[in-house]
């Protein structure tokens, strides 16, 4: 497999749907924008981030991970990230920082257990669906 990278630190690949299909021209568009926007996150830290998830075709996002009608992923406009040796409270803490000093784009912010969510919708949104 080649990796193509789309940033310093991201591969194309690190985004693609788990169910192998080809990633829509448009959609790798969102991709890379969203990647520059992750790039910003991993310059400030330093670290690497572990992309969870990233786009996923409507197929996937519905009716295996049933995730949201209106989900971000399948546009290839949202992540699920972890970065190393960051708790995802302090991830979200970071994003939201970067957020209101203009360093990354506004959009969907949300706080789980295990993994940070973010995504470049242009409108803010944030939930928290920690335990």
């Amino acid at each position: 497999m080649i990796r193509m990278k789309i940033t310093k630190n991201f591969n194309k690949s690190e985004f693609e749907c788990s169910c192998g299909c080809e990633m829509p021209k448009d959609v790798q568009y969102n991709v890379q924008k969203l990647a520059n926007q992750l790039q910003v996150l991993r310059n400030i830290t330093g670290k690497p981030i572990s992309i969870n998830s990233g786009y996923r075709c409507p197929d996937y996002n519905d009716n295996v991970v049933k995730g949201a009608k209106n989900s971000q992923h399948k546009l290839g406009k949202a992540s699920d990230i972890v970065i190393n040796g960051i708790e995802p409270d302090v991830t979200a803490e970071i994003l939201e920082s970067l957020i209101i000093n203009g360093e990354v784009l506004q959009g969907g912010l949300g706080r789980y257990n295990t993994f940070t969510h973010y995504d470049i919708r242009k409108i803010k949104a944030r939930w928290d669906y920690r335990k």
